[in-house]
């Protein structure tokens, strides 16, 4: 069966108010709504989520249609910027760029690429590590750990390159579940590995995404 990581679409902007609070915009929760009518979004068994609001928010519209209760995983946050707090668009992106560009290095306090990774990396595996894979499973989060979760399911070094893109975000990926051969010599041997569970579509609209095909 299949995994999603999903990023919350777009947010009302408040410089007053600590980022991780910010909740969605009208169109980020119509978009939400829109992905929530998709047979892909009833399909799933279990929604796991930031504790961010604007995650909380799109976890809990997907929620509704699945008729699931929404799970708050900690330690999925987006990567810790509380050192600058709100940045203007243009030094946002340049901020973004040293991120992606340095990922052991800090921006300006930042927590760095490297660790955001891992730390993202950890709190998905505990969760899969006890999951049925029967059972399709959604992580609601953000774009910078998402894309630090996608280079590492592709076996590819952090670069911007993979990054959701402009367009405020509301974007999944998907990857199958299950264990995995230990080795290829030895395929009776099954392990579940993260590592080893490609991504089978590349960063996608939420309300565009036309949903996993078994088999």
């Amino acid at each position: 069966m299949f995994g999603l990581y999903i990023s919350h679409p777009e947010v009302s902007i408040d410089p007053d108010v600590p980022i991780p609070r910010w909740g969605l915009s009208e169109r980020g929760r119509a978009r939400a709504g829109s992905a929530a009518h998709s047979g892909w979004a009833r399909r799933l068994g279990r929604i796991v989520s930031s504790d961010e609001t604007k995650a909380l928010e799109t976890a809990a519209i997907l929620a509704a249609a699945s008729g699931v209760t929404v799970e708050v995983l900690e330690n999925t946050g987006e990567n810790d910027r509380s050192a600058t707090g709100f940045l203007p668009p243009a030094e946002f992106e340049a901020a973004a760029d040293s991120f992606f560009a340095q990922p052991a290095v800090s921006f300006r306090g930042w927590e760095t690429a490297d660790d955001a990774q891992a730390r993202i990396v950890r709190a998905v595996t505990a969760v899969l590590d006890a999951h049925d894979p029967k059972v399709p499973i959604a992580f609601v989060g953000h774009g910078g750990v998402g894309t630090l979760l996608y280079c590492h399911l592709s076996g590819v070094p952090i670069s911007r390159v993979h990054d959701q893109g402009p367009g405020g975000g509301g974007n999944l990926f998907a990857f199958p579940l299950g264990p995995v051969p230990a080795s290829v010599n030895d395929p009776g041997d099954m392990v579940f590995s993260l590592a080893r569970h490609r991504p089978v579509c590349k960063w996608t609209r939420i309300e565009d995404w036309q949903g996993w095909t078994d088999g």
